[in-house]
């Protein structure tokens, strides 16, 4: 009894040590490795031709005031918010219709459409974009044919990129906000057909409140997703001159740190990216949250 009563405490510390190792590992270390050269930076002595004529520096805050102060970054972030904007609006729209459509009283095919719309979410980013782009070359694409319409032109190439995101994320928002309409239980719903309600009443009085929750949820996850656009972009830019190589926040990161070099200003960036991120995510999440979770009790 001793014995199993001193080993009892340990047991949920060693369910949790694979993940914590994980965890310390790849995001601990590297946030912090982020955070150390984010406050230094190289030293050139001389001419810089010596075998000693560099070294690496602390330098405190200079590298966060130079990317407060970068014109493309605040460029690259108005880029992200008119994108950002048009994805969260379509997709989440989108995916609250069709749990709505799945969850409702007739519905065939429930499975197979179901398992249609959240396809697209299993194909990984870079694929996605690379088949979306070569649809959107004017001398391959079927859009330019019939519409003569060039998707990779400026004007054009933001709702180009926004349809890739809104094609792969609209299936796994609408997965969850399904399932938690299928948590509800039915009599709820019998009781408000008895009264008279129709379907569309059910929806608006009935499953939006019930669903708001999921929504800030999933809000608050495609917030963060949005913030951290990269794989469109950059996987669209080879096909199109029209996207530069700074055009998101973390296209600005990719170039300095891995083609200029500069490895300091790049970290500095990341961790104003990271702040800005948590920031919009907590803030949105503190406005909306309460009046959700209270409509819902309600």
């Amino acid at each position: 009894m001793t014995g199993s009563r001193s080993r009892g405490p340990i047991a949920p510390y060693l369910f949790l040590l694979p993940a914590v190792t994980l965890f310390t590992l790849f995001m601990a270390l590297p946030i912090g490795y982020t955070a150390y050269l984010s406050l230094r930076r190289t030293k050139v002595s001389g001419l810089g031709l010596g075998k000693g004529s560099r070294k690496e520096v602390f330098v405190g805050l200079d590298n966060y005031a130079a990317a407060v102060g970068d014109a493309e970054l605040w460029a690259g972030w108005l880029r992200v918010l008119g994108y950002g904007t048009l994805v969260l609006a379509v997709m989440l729209g989108l995916a609250l219709v069709f749990a709505l459509m799945l969850d409702a009283a007739r519905v065939r095919l429930g499975r197979f459409t179901r398992v249609a719309i959240f396809l697209p979410y299993a194909v990984p980013g870079v694929v996605a974009s690379l088949m979306w782009g070569f649809l959107y070359l004017p001398s391959l694409s079927p859009f330019h044919q019939i519409f003569g319409v060039d998707l990779l032109s400026p004007a054009a190439v933001v709702y180009s990129m926004a349809n890739v995101a809104v094609w792969g994320g609209t299936g796994f928002n609408m997965l969850v906000l399904y399932t938690n309409l299928r948590a509800v239980p039915q009599d709820l719903y019998q009781a408000a057909r008895i009264d008279g309600a129709s379907e569309l009443q059910i929806a608006l009085r009935i499953k939006i409140p019930i669903l708001a929750p999921a929504i800030i949820l999933t809000t608050v996850f495609s917030v963060i997703a949005t913030v951290q656009v990269f794989t469109e972009p950059s996987t669209l830019r080879p096909l199109s001159n029209t996207i530069s190589s700074t055009w998101s926040p973390l296209m600005k990161v990719y170039r300095d740190a891995f083609v200029t070099g500069d490895l300091y200003s790049a970290a500095a960036t990341a961790m104003v990216i990271a702040v800005i991120s948590l920031v919009l995510s907590f803030g949105f999440l503190r406005v909306v949250r309460n009046r959700a979770f209270g409509e819902a009790e309600a």
